[in-house]
């Protein structure tokens, strides 16, 4: 169900709201594009600074607009695992076809303490649940031998990976049955499919969605012929993409496509005016503006 190019996609802002009509038309944009999937409310969609008012609403108009055409994977992890359990359970409620959620962050559990927690909300909660590993944001791995532990309940049927450790990676598909491994870092999508992946939650899909569905279809044919060629000339465009903390080049990107505006919410701010030249420039060089 879950595989492919799924986008995590970003959340506009203007004036300091939510701007829902630009929204629709990001929705509208990736979908006509030909993406496999989206995931609103992700760190790309600013969820640590969303209400929880506005991370509800977010999740049911991306469902109500979106109307089944592809899945939709709600944001809903927390490193309160009460709260993590009530935004899975609204989730599910507007009729989300999965949620993802971040292994729990600044409190740093140990293997025990993060197993449980995804059990609390799985067991809590029957909807299709991906895991996401992201050391780099969290404090802490996730380690194989947890992943594989909790891929034998029924409702965790997937992980984000994004431990940038091809090896643990390999654990887990080859620890695992029937369980969905997408690349979580746009850069490890080719390597990772050449292992038995399944996609990426993408954030360059935000700008390029065709293009990274054909991508990644090319992974899953193994194809990997013209898969490279797609890596190679987006490889600048990956990496300039997180010259700043993410989502904040992507919006400036989407901005200078005329996508959305590129507001973030502190404490993210604008980028740098060197930085802005930097990512202009990769842009110009993939002709994706003049």
């Amino acid at each position: 169900m879950f595989k492919g190019a799924i986008v995590a996609i970003v959340t506009p802002f203007k004036n300091g709201k939510i701007d829902y009509a630009t929204f629709e038309k990001l929705i509208e944009f990736q979908i006509k594009e030909g993406i496999n999937g989206i995931v609103p409310c992700g760190t790309t969609g600013e969820s640590p600074t969303l209400t929880h008012d506005e991370h509800k609403e977010v999740i049911r108009f991306t469902v109500e607009i979106t109307k089944k055409r592809v899945p939709v994977i709600a944001g809903t992890g927390s490193n309160n695992t009460i709260e993590a359990i009530e935004l899975t359970q609204h989730a599910k409620e507007v009729k989300a076809d999965g949620v993802l959620m971040v292994t729990p962050y600044y409190n740093k559990p140990g293997q025990e303490g993060i197993f449980r927690h995804y059990s609390a909300v799985a067991d809590k909660v029957d909807i299709p649940i991906i895991l996401y590993n992201i050391q780099s944001r969290t404090g802490i791995n996730m380690t194989p031998e947890t992943m594989i532990r909790l891929s034998n309940h029924k409702n965790i049927v997937g992980v984000k990976e994004a431990s940038g450790s091809l090896e643990q990676a390999m654990r887990v598909i080859d620890g695992t049955k029937d369980f969905t491994v997408l690349s979580g870092d746009d850069i490890i999508t080719l390597p990772l499919s050449s292992i038995g992946a399944h996609g990426v939650i993408s954030v360059i899909a935000n700008i390029l969605p065709g293009e990274t569905s054909q991508f990644t279809d090319q992974c899953l044919k193994g194809d990997y012929q013209n898969a490279r060629n797609y890596h190679y000339k987006y490889l600048d465009l990956m990496k300039v993409l997180f010259i700043e903390t993410n989502p904040v080049p992507v919006k400036q990107a989407m901005k200078y496509m005329n996508l959305c505006e590129a507001e973030v919410r502190l404490p993210l701010c604008e980028m740098t005016n060197e930085n802005q030249e930097s990512l202009k420039a990769v842009m110009k060089k993939t002709n994706l503006i003049k």
